[in-house]
């Protein structure tokens, strides 16, 4: 079994409705993304997926986070975007986009260098 590790970033505000706290203010973060992928074989060259592929598939989804303010999309209208709602959104899409035999194993966002929370099924 082998496991790929690529972390990216974004920076976005947000608020927490229905919180009672400063995080129902709006707020932003440097957030940072995660992705753990997993494959029980390698390619013809010998990796699960190149870098870079991985990278854009990831990419194609955190920036749509990028310098916005996350209540504003149409999913975190319904859900409060939280560090774990984020996760399990990232998780959903990525799994939706990834190639045969690749598996999405855990996505982890950190809010704070301390913070973070992660989604796997």
């Amino acid at each position: 079994m082998y496991e790929l590790v690529i972390d990216t970033d974004f920076a976005a505000a947000h608020n927490l409705r229905e919180y009672k706290g400063q995080c129902e203010n709006l707020h932003g973060h440097n957030w940072k993304v995660q992705v753990v992928l997993k494959a029980e074989k390698l390619d013809k060259l010998g990796m699960v997926i190149d870098f870079r592929e991985a990278k854009k598939l990831i990419g194609d989804i955190t920036k749509k986070f990028d310098h916005i303010y996350l209540n504003d999309l149409p999913h975190f209208k319904i859900e409060n975007p939280t560090t774990e709602n984020i996760s399990k959104t990232i998780y959903k899409e990525l799994t939706n986009t990834m190639p045969a035999g690749i598996k999405v194993e855990r996505v982890t966002t950190w809010e704070s260098d301390r913070c973070g929370a992660s989604y796997f099924e």
